[in-house]
């Protein structure tokens, strides 16, 4: 291996570290927030909005869900702008927020599907009832589910955000013209 490319794999190997550490702190952010609204809100498994013309419905859990991510995702990228991938200076806030949270909101539209398949009682990958059934903390099926999908989303929120978010304003590949970007300090 040529030493540019043991030193970019060093790099990368450093920065994967550093958002991991971010994602951890943001998974305990995300299920901090999932606790205090499942606890507040209604039985998560209660209908919120019956889809029209269709079978289907969004349920609480799903909610709950959303406003858990709403939280991590900006705790996340703070950090991450800030430590993991250091884009502070490069360009505003917004100019990095609004593909950081396209890319968040790619995978959370993947973790909804993930959490419908896991709390949903007729969907074959459904967690069971039996060893979560919501008298404990530790035996909650949302929490469970919650964690499942926040792992199963992590790998491909990485890659996104390594190859699209920052480094897009480390290169200055976004629209000059919007006038989001900083001078190159």
């Amino acid at each position: 291996m040529n030493p540019t490319t043991a030193a970019r794999n060093r790099r990368n190997l450093a920065i994967f570290g550093r958002f991991a550490v971010v994602g951890a702190s943001g998974v305990l952010v995300n299920l901090v927030v999932l606790v205090l609204v499942e606890r507040l809100g209604p039985d998560a498994q209660r209908v919120f909005w019956d889809l029209p013309a269709t079978r289907f419905n969004v349920r609480w859990y799903h909610v709950f869900s959303s406003v858990a991510f709403s939280v991590a995702v900006l705790w996340n990228f703070q950090l991450n702008r800030s430590w993991a991938f250091n884009s502070v200076g490069r360009a505003t806030w917004w100019t990095e927020f609004r593909p950081f949270f396209a890319v968040g909101m790619l995978g959370h539209l993947v973790g909804l599907g993930l959490l419908t398949l896991l709390m949903h009682d007729h969907s074959p990958v459904a967690l069971s009832t039996t060893l979560f059934d919501d008298s404990s903390l530790l035996r909650t099926r949302l929490y469970w589910a919650q964690l499942a999908v926040i792992a199963a989303v992590t790998p491909l929120s990485f890659v996104l955000h390594k190859l699209w978010t920052f480094s897009s304003v480390r290169s200055h590949r976004l629209q000059v013209g919007e006038g989001d970007l900083l001078p190159p300090t």
